[in-house]
């Protein structure tokens, strides 16, 4: 009855065809498909010896920003932030025109999955969610990424709130004359309440995709929505941890001291923090079971892993040659310590991550409250190799609530919640730098998960202190556990003067990025809380 009811809204929607439907398959029927016989390139995955899955996302080995666009109609035309750098203008005219190749490519398949599945752990704010997809590895991403619903709650399943149309096998001939970036595309229909993929393998867009619409719904009313992971101790102390990808969200918040809630998507309401997925995707590239035990612990069956080069059934995770990006998704239940349903309290600590490539931040700095808003706002990091096409070497970012590519709204609505909920709450902010110094070495994950440490129990705040000047951050001179002669970056430099170039080089750049918040009062009162080219140092 459920599959014939299915197969209807599918023709509603346009696809049609001899296929075979698969509605929210299980583990073991998504493991058949993809280890069967005769699968050969889209279709094609490796078993690995830890009974992982391995498979290969073509071109696309991380999202495709330029080629992502939402319909301005009389829905998005006063609430979507048009920047003309995340955010692209279509027309309905356009979308339906991709829609109808998308719809027509799937209406050629042999089979047709449906997964339908929960955006957001709160009753009252997730969101129904169904992906139509017609490979087996891409309907076992989003049954990993998102919330299973019970049997119960499948069959009331109902209408979905958003429909997610994948065609990736096809492209678009006209994207020339539609005034497009290229022949792929990702767009949403706000008024339809669909996105459609086409061209790019890449499941990355999916997620990312409802994580957008999130940061659309919820600050409308009056919630936080962040880019962070967050985990939550014994006493039922809440933290979280906001960065790019990269920067160490899912590898600090999988702390074995601690309860883990989600890695990447959090909204945060009256009642606490809660995540927005069921499960966990992380970067690979290097991993050993000593350095994240808990993440190499979590790579077996169910899990898929992308990208990774594999010798004879076993997965190489020092290779790149891929890409830098190498992933892994898994139901968030390969983790021991985890919170069900995935939430808890409001927050205490919050931990802003940065992978400084160029050696200038320090380790860890304690900021105030107008700090807090002033590097929220700015959201500095390095875009580390593979995570987005093209980004072959480090580049200098500035994203905004650190999550600029997923904002739907303006910045300064994020900043607004979240602050207000610090505010409300008395959390307390800290900038860690997870990148490097100069030593021209990466700051240990030992120190880092030391540094996170001494924020989590406090005694960051009884640690002797001083200012580090021109990027104006007051810092701890020693903490419990962490490497001497590291926390002040100067002393990790042979000639400071070597630092004071790189640091007043980044000072102008953040200086320069926050006068697009400068055209308010507000704004201009936190100008003194960033870095300040005008001091003498050393």
């Amino acid at each position: 009855m459920k599959h014939a009811k299915i197969i209807q809204d599918l023709e509603k929607l346009g696809i049609k065809g001899n296929y075979k439907l698969v509605y929210n398959p299980s583990y073991e029927e998504l493991y058949q498909a993809e280890v069967s016989p005769g699968n050969q390139g889209f279709e094609e995955a490796e078993l690995t010896e830890s009974g992982a899955v391995s498979v290969k996302t073509g071109v696309f080995t991380g999202r495709s920003p330029k080629d992502r666009y939402i319909v301005q109609d009389d829905v998005t035309r006063d609430t979507i932030f048009w920047d003309g750098k995340v955010n692209l203008p279509t027309t309905a005219e356009t979308f339906d025109a991709c829609k109808g190749l998308v719809l027509n490519q799937l209406s050629e398949a042999k089979k047709i999955y449906v997964v339908d599945a929960f955006c957001g752990t709160n009753t009252d704010t997730r969101l129904k969610v169904r992906f139509i997809v017609e490979v087996a590895w891409q309907a076992h991403f989003v049954t990993n990424m998102f919330i299973r619903p019970s049997h119960y709650e499948l069959e009331n399943f109902g209408e979905p709130d958003f429909t997610v149309i994948n065609g990736s096998k096809t492209t678009n001939p006209n994207w020339e004359a539609q005034e497009l970036n290229s022949e792929n595309f990702i767009m949403f229909n706000l008024t339809q309440k669909i996105q459609i993929i086409g061209g790019t393998w890449y499941g990355g867009e999916m997620k990312k995709g409802m994580f957008a619409m999130m940061n659309y719904y919820l600050p409308l009313k009056g919630m936080a929505s962040m880019h962070c992971s967050a985990n939550v101790g014994e006493d039922g102390d809440v933290a979280l941890f906001f960065g790019l990808s990269g920067t160490g969200k899912t590898t600090l918040s999988a702390d074995p001291k601690r309860f883990l809630i989600g890695d990447d998507e959090h909204g945060w309401d009256n009642n606490g923090v809660f995540n927005y997925e069921g499960g966990c995707y992380a970067k690979v590239i290097d991993l050993s079971g000593e350095k994240e035990p808990d993440i190499f612990r979590a790579i077996k069956r169910d899990a898929l892993l992308e990208n990774v080069v594999v010798n004879n059934g076993i997965a190489d995770y020092t290779d790149g040659s891929i890409t830098e990006n190498t992933r892994v998704s898994y139901p968030i239940y390969h983790i021991n310590k985890i919170v069900l349903p995935s939430k808890a309290g409001h927050a205490k600590k919050i931990v802003y991550l940065s992978a400084d490539a160029f050696g200038v931040l320090p380790p860890v700095s304690i900021l105030d409250e107008n700090q807090a808003q002033y590097h929220f706002l700015c959201g500095y990091t390095s875009k580390l190799a593979g995570t987005e096409r093209g980004i072959t070497e480090p580049e200098p970012s500035f994203s905004p609530a650190f999550g600029e590519a997923f904002l739907t709204l303006h910045p300064t609505m994020y900043s607004k919640t979240l602050i207000g909920k610090m505010k409300e709450h008395g959390a307390k902010a800290y900038l860690v730098n997870t990148g490097w110094n100069g030593t021209g070495k990466r700051i240990s994950l030992k120190d880092t998960r030391a540094i996170i440490d001494s924020i989590i129990d406090g005694s960051i705040e009884n640690a002797p202190k001083t200012q580090v000047p021109i990027m104006n951050l007051e810092i701890p001179t020693q903490l419990p556990n962490v490497s001497e002669g590291i926390l002040d970056p100067r002393e990790t430099y042979s000639n400071a003067a070597e630092w004071e170039e790189k640091a007043k080089d980044l000072a102008a750049r953040y200086i320069k990025n926050f006068e697009q918040y400068c055209d308010t009062e507000e704004g201009k009162k936190l100008i003194s809380s960033g870095p300040q080219l005008q001091q003498q140092t050393i």
